[in-house]
């Protein structure tokens, strides 16, 4: 594989990534504030619906860069290789899946190949 394709795959799997963790907050936030509505219990339900809600917007707001990174690189913004290489570095802590994606985004972006190919963006822009 050349390390345009490697680009292209980095960014997919940052889209890939950002929109699972936007699902995952839709399910959390289902999960979390149904669970109130089932106790029938009024303050059950605004405790829960609260709850919900942030974790929801947390997960919401950690997802948002990885899509917007994923975008970035597959339309080869330099800027994007430089949030990416971020967001890589945090996500080395959230393991198994994190770890794998954070260590190949690294391996990719870090590669002198792929600084020439984002220099030369620059350059063209």
């Amino acid at each position: 594989m050349r390390m345009e394709q490697h680009i292209t795959l980095a960014g997919a799997l940052r889209i890939g990534a950002g929109a699972l963790g936007i699902m995952i907050a839709i399910i959390v936030f289902v999960a979390v504030a149904g669970g109130g509505l089932l106790s029938r219990d009024p303050e059950a339900i605004a405790i829960t619906s609260m709850v919900g809600s942030i974790i929801a917007v947390v997960l919401v707001v950690f997802s948002i860069p990885d899509i917007i990174a994923g975008i970035g690189l597959l339309k080869r913004r330099p800027w994007a290789r430089i949030l990416t290489l971020i967001l890589s570095c945090i996500d080395l802590i959230e393991i198994p899946f994190g770890t794998a994606l954070g260590v190949y985004s690294l391996w990719v972006l870090l590669n002198d190949e792929t600084a020439e190919i984002f220099n030369n963006q620059t350059d063209a822009t």
